[in-house]
Parts: structure tokens; sequence; C-alpha cells
């Protein structure tokens, strides 16, 4: 048990290093082609606060300010937790290739992250557009190699 403990830790750990990859990746995009942030992660935080019954506090620009926050909390927490599973995982002394792991740990992310959005009503990816993709499929993948890269495997290595 402590060592799925303790590699589920070290995965926390690579799923912040993958979130940081993933934020990087996503902040390029931005500036080479112009394109403003996704508003996305806040939507989902507001819409699930209103939904649970839960009160973001403050008006206006205040609560404005604390959801700009707050999303961007839930997505390092996607991606620590994310983490965490793939630690776990690795506990059990399966590994794929990394040709294959890392794009399964991204898209797992991605999932993690593009289902409430979906389920709350917000998006749907169904209608994006392949830029749309490219522009959440790139940093997830980012993500992944970054993760799985950082993580070591059940014998430590």
């Amino acid at each position: 048990m402590s060592k799925v403990l303790s590699l589920m830790a070290r995965g926390a750990l690579a799923g912040t290093a993958g979130t940081t990859a993933l934020n990087s990746a996503a902040y390029v995009d931005m500036a080479v082609r112009a394109r403003p942030s996704s508003s996305t992660p806040e939507q989902v935080v507001d819409t699930f606060a209103e939904k649970a019954g839960v009160r973001i506090p403050g008006d206006g620009t205040k609560r404005e300010n604390r959801l700009a926050g707050l999303g961007p909390l839930v997505g390092i927490a996607v991606g620590t937790g994310v983490g965490a599973a793939v630690g776990a995982l690795r506990a059990t002394g399966s590994r794929l290739p990394w040709w294959a792991e890392a794009p399964l740990a991204g898209a797992l992310a991605m999932a993690v992250a593009d289902l409430p959005m979906v389920a709350l009503g917000i998006s749907d990816p169904r209608t994006w557009s392949a830029k749309d993709w490219l522009s959440d499929a790139v940093p997830h993948l980012a993500y992944g190699l970054t993760t799985t890269a950082a993580l070591p495997s059940a014998n430590g290595h």
C-alpha cells in the first residue's frame, strides 16, 4: 500500500509539472495566434456553484476576479489529480510504452476537464472547429508527455 501512496504522491507532483506544460502550451498558442484566453473554466465553476447552491461572494468585478482565480485553480487540481491516478496505475506495475502512455494521460486529463463543461451545457465539442480541437488537444498532449516523463515506474526507474 505504501508503494501505491508513494507513486500517487509522485504522480500528483508529476501532474503539477504536466499542468505547467499544459498552461505553457496554451499561453504560447494565445501569443502566436493572438487568441483570447478561454472563459470556460470560470463558466464551469460558476455554473457548478450555482447548481450546488453555493454563492461565489462579491458583486461585479470582485466576483469576476474570484471566478478568474477559481477556474485555473480547478485546472491545477484536475492536473494534479490525473497525475495521482497515473501514479496509481504505475503502482500496479503496468506501464505502456511512452508513445502510448503519454497521449492516454493527456486524453484522460482532457476528458476530466472537458466532460463537466459538456454536462453543464457550457460547450459542445461536436461543434468545435479543427482549430478549437487543436487548441485543446495540443496542450493536453504536452500535459501527458510531461506527466509521464516526470513519473518513475513502480520499480523506481
